[in-house]
């Protein structure tokens, strides 16, 4: 209710304005529920322009981006079914999920890396490890072929991430601690990362995220692309996030791998494992309206 009759141009005072109905705490208070109005008013705000979310940020994005598979099997004997099944439908790049055994964990990387030699291989460890384990583990991580390691403590274990920097076996990849661009640039300072995986669904939409992103380009950091098996709208606005900023490292973007069926009336296809951008105004995709009246039915 606190945005009714604003400016769907001011995105900027939207968020101040959800900010003060759903307050932060440590950070960002309820992010899911805003990236979806934050979607949506990006979405407008291009419709009424005319323009994609990239061109109206001014940017020239890429026309493509590469995908990465991931890899979760529930025993190592597994592994080579699902790196082909990827393979098979052309993606090139994986990511593994790793924790809570080091050594497991390292022989899933080492499969994986042995069945695709060239490629892109992420380990996100989703905050399973505990320090000593993570010290321990990264170095063989790194000797498996993995080339980024992600989350691997809690997010709220700040000095384990700077002792893992220091060690300096793998780049470190913070996701789920990183909400707002507040903490992200706390975080910075006091030398805990290497990188961000950026997720707008978690930075409540691409206001905050767009702001994240930039702020890891500038600290000269990795600025990694995810999600949370967003379909749809939310797979087509992270596509517009990483196309306009020009992303260096295969998306971890696993809707296309996970979710069957769609609500768009052109569902973004995901082609020898590169995803197109949508070039459309806003977000670049329609939703069937109709559809979606007729299933809720």
């Amino acid at each position: 209710p606190v945005l009714m009759g604003r400016d769907p141009f001011d995105l900027a005072g939207a968020h101040v304005a959800m900010n003060r109905a759903i307050a932060p705490s440590f950070s960002t208070g309820m992010p899911i529920a805003k990236a979806g109005v934050d979607l949506a008013l990006h979405d407008l705000a291009g419709r009424l322009r005319g323009q994609s979310v990239a061109a109206h940020w001014g940017r020239k994005p890429l026309s493509r981006i590469a995908l990465s598979w991931t890899v979760n099997p529930t025993s190592l004997a597994e592994t080579e079914r699902l790196v082909e099944e990827g393979r098979k439908r052309g993606y090139k790049h994986f990511n593994t999920k790793v924790a809570p055994d080091p050594n497991y964990d390292a022989e899933l990387c080492r499969r994986v890396h042995r069945l695709a030699p060239d490629c892109f291989l992420w380990a996100d460890a989703n905050g399973g490890y505990d320090l000593a384990t993570a010290l321990a583990v990264a170095p063989k991580l790194a000797d498996a072929g993995v080339n980024v390691l992600e989350q691997p403590l809690p997010p709220n274990r700040l000095t384990g991430y700077r002792e893992l920097k220091k060690q300096g076996a793998l780049p470190i990849i913070m996701d789920e601690g990183v909400v707002s661009s507040v903490e992200l640039e706390e975080f910075i300072r006091l030398g805990l990362l290497d990188g961000v995986a950026m997720k707008p669904a978690r930075t409540a939409g691409l206001w905050d995220g767009r702001r994240q992103v930039e702020i890891v380009q500038q600290a000269g950091l990795m600025f990694l692309g995810s999600g949370l098996t967003d379909p749809d709208v939310a797979l087509a606005a992270a596509v517009q996030l990483y196309c306009a900023y020009g992303l260096k490292y295969p998306a971890a973007l696993n809707a296309p791998q996970f979710l069957r069926g769609s609500y768009l009336r052109k569902p973004l296809a995901v082609k020898n494992g590169e995803i197109e951008f949508p070039a459309g105004p806003g977000l670049g995709v329609e939703v069937d309206e109709e559809r979606l009246r007729r299933e809720r039915a």
